[in-house]
């Protein structure tokens, strides 16, 4: 028993070194040494290196030959694929979004709640609003974007209080005050959609709306996005917000959304 115990314990701790090494190039570095890759993980080198070479024969990762630096492999892909296909918001947002990029020439992202933040699962860029990379699978604060603010409606006040403890600051247009944000999520569920303008990133900005399932819960949100000027909230506040909604709801619908409940109109629209 106590052998047995022991080898479950060892081989629990293989794992989540091995977890720990992959986990080391979710930082946003595309290329890592051994060292790099032993500090992240908090392991030894020694470790490290063992378990880059066993990930490496797996092609969980790849070592390029002429630097020795190690990047992601073709299998960590592969299980990515699947994994966001299986996503039933993903399988149903993903053409909507797609046509509605080429459409407005305007980014169109989906994104989901995965604990205190958002989880990219649909990215689309239009030729106004490039990107050198994609969002899917990346995570984004819930306060400082549009999709968190819509997600966060599904949660009331005291518990986006203990989910979101403290309000980080990232630029100097971040609502970094409950109070403020508490005002704000009850605009957005009156008016059925969200915006956020250079609230995580200078130059940027977005309009968006909440999605549902069977359940009339929020379960995910759609983003129209883009640089400052070209969004223009100023003056295309009106027109992306009605896009955004209609694709949204589109997607509700096919997620099995039954619309609003006239019983049930106020707590809809609160996301509860």
């Amino acid at each position: 028993m106590g052998t047995d115990k022991r080898m479950r314990s060892d081989s629990n701790q293989s794992v989540e070194r091995a977890a720990a090494v992959l986990g080391a190039f979710t930082t946003g570095l595309e290329l890592l040494r051994v060292a790099d890759v032993a500090a992240l993980a908090g392991i030894g080198q020694s470790t490290a290196s063992r378990l880059l070479a066993t990930l490496e024969q797996l092609e969980y990762v790849e070592r390029d030959a002429q630097t020795g630096l190690y990047g992601l492999g073709p299998a960590v892909v592969t299980l990515g694929g699947i994994a966001v296909n299986h996503l039933a918001v993903h399988r149903e947002a993903r053409q909507r979004a797609q046509d509605l990029a080429h459409t407005l020439g305007l980014g169109v992202n989906v994104a989901i709640r995965s604990g205190n933040s958002i989880f990219y699962v649909c990215n689309f860029e239009g030729v106004n609003a490039p990107r050198s990379y994609t969002l899917v699978g990346q995570r984004n604060p819930l306060h400082a974007t549009g999709i968190g603010k819509c997600l966060l409606l599904g949660l009331d006040a005291p518990e986006r209080r203990k989910l979101l403890p403290e309000l980080e600051q990232f630029t100097p247009a971040t609502i970094a005050d409950h109070d403020r944000l508490d005002a704000e999520l009850a605009a957005i569920g009156s008016n059925g959609y969200a915006t956020e303008r250079e609230e995580l990133a200078l130059a940027r900005s977005c309009v968006a709306a909440p999605i549902r399932d069977r359940t009339r819960q929020i379960v995910a949100a759609l983003s129209i996005s883009g640089p400052l000027s070209t969004i223009d909230l100023d003056h295309r506040e009106k027109e992306l917000s009605k896009i955004a909604i209609e694709a949204a709801d589109s997607i509700s619908v096919g997620l099995g959304y039954p619309g609003p409940a006239h019983a049930a109109y106020g707590s809809v629209m609160n996301g509860r």
